[in-house]
């Protein structure tokens, strides 16, 4: 019996950054237990040229990756998702779609390093510690006993089970370089 894999959605407002290269992350380090997958609410188009560099100076796949709607992955014919992850404040507070299969959803802000100012390096050095952090959250992520998981996603549910789950992956994101999505007073 082959091990179950589980497709994963990273979002963000403009799938250019961020949730690239969260998705190229999983790609590598959870390759044959996830399918990993990115998109965002208004995506720029195209992918952020340094979020593509850091990537491949840490050979992590690059291959395929564009920036395109999360429509594509609320559709009929989509893949089901088990996990969707908001990388963003600002798609974290969005309406999103209905998502087929109910996935599992935590939000995991980081940061903005397509935001950060300076010269070529020091923009550079915001997607490298935007890319350690994704890194860290998502091993933590892929150590977490899948199969566990798989009962919480079954017609017996557990409600306490999948509280201790979603405890987990909220406290996933709330580890080092974690964004405060609250609204700022003042």
């Amino acid at each position: 019996m082959s091990e179950r894999v589980y497709n994963v959605l990273f979002l963000c407002t403009g799938n250019s950054a961020r949730s690239v290269l969260a998705e190229s992350i999983l790609r590598k380090d959870g390759a044959g237990r996830f399918r990993a997958f990115s998109a965002g609410s208004t995506p720029k188009g195209t992918v952020h040229p340094l979020a593509l560099r850091v990537l491949q100076r840490m050979n992590y796949p690059t291959d395929g990756m564009r920036s395109k709607s999360w429509m594509e992955f609320a559709s009929p014919d989509a893949p089901v998702m088990d996990f969707i992850f908001t990388v963003c404040d600002n798609a974290a507070g969005e309406a999103c779609p209905i998502w087929p299969g109910q996935p599992t959803t935590a939000h995991w802000g980081i940061e903005d390093p397509a935001e950060a100012e300076g010269t070529e390096l020091e923009r550079e050095a915001a997607f490298t510690t935007a890319f350690r952090y994704l890194k860290n959250r998502i091993g933590t992520f892929v150590s977490l006993p899948m199969g566990s998981i798989d009962v919480f996603k079954g017609p017996a549910l557990d409600t306490m089970d999948k509280h201790i789950l979603d405890a987990k992956l909220r406290e996933i994101g709330q580890l080092p370089g974690a964004t405060d999505p609250r609204p700022k007073v003042g």
